[in-house]
Order: C-alpha cells, then sequence, then structure tokens
C-alpha cells in the first residue's frame, strides 16, 4: 500500500573522529523514503532549492519513490545541516544549519497524495504537521516524529498533534523531556496518555521500546562493530518500521513488532556508511538474511 512521508530533504556535512564528508545526500524524508522503498511504494513530499542536483531525484526515482511532491522553490537554496560526532558515535554538535527554502515549506498535498493509507510525518514543525494531518482525513495509520526543538517551542501544538495521530516514534531524551522524568519506562506511558496509541523510544545502539495500552516490550540492536555514520539511522528505523506495516497493510499488534525488527536492522545497514552509501549496497535479500541471524540471536 502507498506510504506518504512528509519532512525534510537536505544537504549534509558530515564529520566523524575517522574522516568528513561534504554535499551528501540527506534529511529526515531522504532516510526514510530509502529505508522505506526496500517494502513498499513511497510518496515523497518535501522542498529543495534550485542548488539542488538531478542526480538526488534520480536516484529516488530508481528506487521507485514517487518524487511528484519534490517542490524545487525558484530562487532558493536547499536545506543544509553540518554536525560532528563525538568519539562515542552517540552524541553529536550541530556546528551550522541553514533551514533555507525548508524554513517556508508549506506542503499542498495532490488529489492523488490525499488518499495515501499510511502517512508518516517526519520531523518538522507541530503546525505544519497538523496542517498535513488536514489534507489526509481518511488515512489508516498516521506516525510522526518531533524534537526536543519543538517540545520547548511548540508544546501547545504538539499536544494538539498528540491528539490526531496513531503513534509516535521518539528518542529517548525526548521522551524524557516530555514526560518530565528520567525514567524511560515511565516516560513511554506518560507520552502515550498524551494521545497517540502506540509510542516508540529509539534508543540508538540499544535498540528500541515500544508502548501501547495492552503491551510494553523492548528490542535489542542488532550488533554492529563497523559504526560510520550514524546520521538518519532513526529515520531509517521508521521507514522500514513503516514500510513493512503498509507492505503488509496492517497494523496488528505481531505486525508492530515485526516491523520494528525491520527498522532495526536497517538502520544497522545506515550506520555502515556516509549518507545513503551503504544503503545503496544493500539489498532486500541482505536485509532477510540478517533477519534470520536476529531471530538466532533473541532465541533461548
Amino acid at each position: 500500500m502507498p506510504l506518504l512521508v512528509v519532512g525534510s530533504v537536505a544537504i549534509d556535512n558530515v564529520e566523524t573522529p575517522q574522516a568528513r564528508r561534504d554535499n551528501l545526500l540527506g534529511g529526515s524524508a531522504t532516510h526514510f523514503s530509502y529505508a522505506a522503498s526496500f517494502f513498499t511504494e513511497v510518496q515523497l513530499v518535501g522542498v529543495v532549492g534550485e542548488d539542488w542536483p538531478p542526480e538526488h531525484t534520480a536516484l529516488f526515482q530508481s528506487r521507485g519513490i514517487d518524487t511528484s511532491g519534490l517542490e524545487v522553490m525558484a530562487g532558493g537554496k536547499t536545506f543544509r545541516w553540518t554536525g560532528r560526532y563525538e568519539p562515542n558515535m552517540n552524541d553529536r554538535e550541530t556546528l551550522d544549519i541553514q533551514l533555507n527554502v525548508f524554513g517556508r515549506f508549506n506542503p499542498v498535498l495532490s488529489e492523488h497524495y490525499r488518499r495515501a493509507p499510511y502517512v508518516f510525518l517526519a520531523n518538522g514543525v507541530p503546525a505544519l504537521q497538523l496542517k498535513v494531518l488536514d489534507q489526509v482525513p481518511g488515512c489508516r495509520l498516521a506516525v510522526a516524529d518531533t524534537m526536543e526543538l519543538w517540545i520547548q517551542t511548540a508544546h501547545d501544538d504538539l499536544k494538539t498533534l498528540f491528539q490526531r495521530i496513531d503513534g509516535l516514534v521518539i528518542n529517548d531524551s525526548e521522551a524524557k523531556m516530555l514526560a518530565d522524568t528520567d525514567n524511560l519506562v515511565l516516560a513511554g506511558h506518560r507520552v502515550r496518555a498524551m494521545g497517540p496509541k502506540f509510542v516508540v523510544i529509539k534508543k540508538g545502539e540499544h535498540g528500541a521500546m515500544f508502548f501501547s495500552e495492552y503491551e510494553t516490550y523492548v528490542m535489542p540492536a542488532f550488533p554492529t562493530e563497523n559504526v560510520i555514520d550514524p546520521t538518519g539511522a532513526g529515520d531509517s528505523f521508521a521507514g522500514a518500521m513503516m514500510g513493512y506495516l503498509a507492505e503488509n497493510d496492517n497494523f496488528e499488534p505481531e505486525t508492530l513488532k515485526t516491523a520494528m525488527a525491520y527498522g532495526i536492522l536497517v538502520a544497522s545497514f545506515n550506520v555502515e556508511g556516509f549518507g545513503l552509501e551503504r544503503m545503496q549496497q544493500t539489498t532486500r535479500d541482505d536485509i532477510e538474511d540478517r533477519m534470520t541471524a536476529y531471530r538466532k540471536m533473541l532465541s533461548f
């Protein structure tokens, strides 16, 4: 089934303790779309400037991603982010951020996109995410992401958003901030009580946690020795998770658990290269091979 994603498409400069790479294809919607494309048809909505390299659009299209919703804003420049990772490869510092055309992003969905049954609102201004929701009243599953900036500056809009979405995917620090507690289990339950039917908390190298009214569980990360660039790992996790749900056209508890496993595995490929480099070398068979190893790892 079609999966619609609305979010940032960017050019990244990434510095790690081992290397630096500039002008990488990045952005939340980018990593999400590529990961989801292993499983289902993806409809990408974003905005770029006139400096946008056409080969990036060609890469999306080579994955079967529908880019008719990717707007090229005349006279503008593409969103750019520069970041540096600490030696532990978990903590990072934003060195420079230029919103450029993304700061004026105002998505208006086509009639075709408005019929998407599965919708993911990648990290963005909550008021904009709400506007997108207004345009997809018939979607079967709407899931969103957010960040600490919006928790601090747009809390009221976030509370409204949480009442309207089915699922929320956030990281551990965001969950703790939202719930005003350092206890991650308590944070998950408190955030779910704010409105979403389920909450997924990403824990980086420690996997992910799931919270619903009926069950709570933790899924470990896949052991990955060669971490090159963690940028976009969380978005890849969400993309694979949502892609699997759309592929199976259901979000029953067992399907959700398997979808989370695929999210963890696709994210484990993402971190093994800068930008999308490792993902471009990955096939669905590679993912299934890693799933076999993951299932064996969890059996006892």
